[in-house]
């Protein structure tokens, strides 16, 4: 019996206590619920709790459970969802105010397929007003468990706060620009963005259509895994969404490292980003070829063109998913995302266009970084989490040198599936964090990797002081 407090155990650990009835669902569910009511006035992440509907799926579970009806690892799993994604009779803002009344009547896929695998949803998490990187003023800004003025990662902020403070097994991100990778890093959780159209997009309110990936956050690569493979799959109503066979995400799970080909390019890992933060992706990358994987010399472009092309496609498509609400709404948007809207706004078709080939041109670019390696190796983020103010988040938007995209950015312009894993504390006990970009479809090779590296660290176990 692991000596973890059940609010950190993983997802693997619970699972097989809840199938062996060691612990059920209702036990599980209702010390989750008791941890959120006691912790989350401070730290903010829940922009709604569902805990009776929580209570009555666990009741549920724990009832087919007992009838030999075990539907898998996520029966009677309590799982949070960013408040991005319709959920029936729930409250959906997406974070932002002109949202505040919208009561879908119909789940999104990824909610209905949580659902159908078993897993009790506990509420909807805050983030940024649109996904984007400001707060709405009248929405509250999750806490990071690691320190209290410290950035707890932009967009999926509520969903990183969450996983990592043991408020919930696993949640439900979305990335655009980071918003995955970001939280993961910053709150010491692990975070998939799987390829573009891997997982459905169908009631999920939009930032910007052509970027948009929604993933798992988790405290292992292996629940992680466990939680794509219930969310994976092509939805008929989702026409983006992929055709291609949805693989066993654990597949590779205890295989070890042995052959698998990683990228290095210490010059896109080391220059301009923080000492400790680069040192941590190397000393993993080093660590891995002690395990038998290759470690391959690549060249990595400038990042920074690409960056600045996705301001544009980001803003004029943010412009357009919310073109409902917007000019026309416009005061009741917070600052900073209405900033965003007419930034947007004003670009024309041709600068639309132009954004566009730099995109294609990045794509074209990291397909040849990708010919001779299975995966890439470098930081999710250029520093630890940084020092912020609410003031700041609030907005209003500052003026943007987009180089914290350096490391995210390229792989939502080419939809590569990449995952972000802790990386140990740097010396001001802060996590740090190591990403690895696949190739697509190949989310498999992903978890494996994070599962060795897991396996030789230890670091997804280390829990916020």
């Amino acid at each position: 019996m692991t000596d973890t407090p059940l609010h950190y155990q993983t997802i693997t650990e619970v699972a097989e206590r809840i199938r062996s009835r060691d612990i059920s669902p209702v036990e599980l569910t209702r010390a989750i619920l008791e941890r959120i009511a006691a912790l989350d006035g401070e730290l903010k992440s829940y922009a709604t709790v569902m805990a009776e509907p929580a209570m009555a799926a666990a009741r549920a579970a724990e009832a087919e459970i007992a009838s030999r009806r075990y539907r898998g690892t996520l029966h009677g799993i309590p799982i949070a969802v960013k408040d991005l994604c319709f959920t029936t009779g729930v409250a959906t803002m997406g974070g932002t105010q002109v949202l505040r009344d919208l009561v879908p009547d119909f789940d999104s896929t990824v909610v209905r397929r949580l659902n159908d695998a078993g897993a009790v949803i506990l509420g909807k998490l805050n983030l940024t007003e649109g996904a984007m990187a400001g707060y709405n003023p009248a929405f509250d800004i999750p806490i990071n468990p690691w320190g209290a003025d410290r950035w707890a990662g932009a967009s999926s902020s509520g969903s990183g706060v969450a996983t990592a403070a043991g408020l919930c097994y696993g949640s439900l991100g979305s990335d655009t620009g980071g918003s995955i990778r970001f939280p993961a890093a910053a709150c010491g959780t692990v975070g998939i963005k799987p390829t573009w159209g891997r997982v459905s997009r169908y009631g999920v309110l939009a930032l910007a259509e052509s970027l948009d990936h929604v993933g798992p956050m988790t405290r292992s690569a292996a629940d992680a895994g466990i939680m794509l493979q219930a969310l994976a799959g092509h939805d008929p109503s989702d026409p983006t969404s992929l055709r291609a066979p949805v693989p066993a995400m654990l597949s590779g799970l205890g295989r070890g490292v042995e052959g698998i080909r990683i990228g290095l390019d210490e010059r896109y890992i080391g220059d301009d980003v923080d000492g400790e933060v680069a040192e941590a992706a190397l000393a993993g990358a080093r660590l891995l070829e002690s395990m038998g994987a290759r470690l391959v010399t690549v060249q990595m472009p400038d990042t920074l063109p690409f960056s600045r092309a996705w301001g544009v496609l980001c803003s004029a498509e943010a412009a357009a998913a919310h073109r409902e609400t917007f000019p026309s709404r416009a005061d009741e948007y917070g600052p900073w995302f209405r900033g965003w809207l007419e930034k947007g706004s004003g670009y024309s078709g041709a600068e639309f266009a132009a954004a566009n080939q730099v995109r294609l041109a990045c794509n074209g670019t990291l397909a040849g970084v990708f010919e001779d390696i299975d995966v890439l190796v470098c930081p999710s983020m250029t520093t630890p989490p940084g020092r912020v103010t609410p003031e700041e988040l609030y907005g209003p938007m500052g003026e943007d040198e987009w180089t914290w995209g350096r490391f995210t950015i390229p792989y939502d312009f080419n939809g590569a599936p990449t995952i972000s894993l802790p990386a140990g504390l740097n010396g001001e006990g802060l996590p740090l964090s190591i990403q690895f970009i696949g190739k697509h479809l190949a989310e498999p090779v992903l978890v494996q990797i994070g599962d060795a590296y897991e396996r030789a660290t230890g670091h997804n176990l280390r829990p916020p002081v």
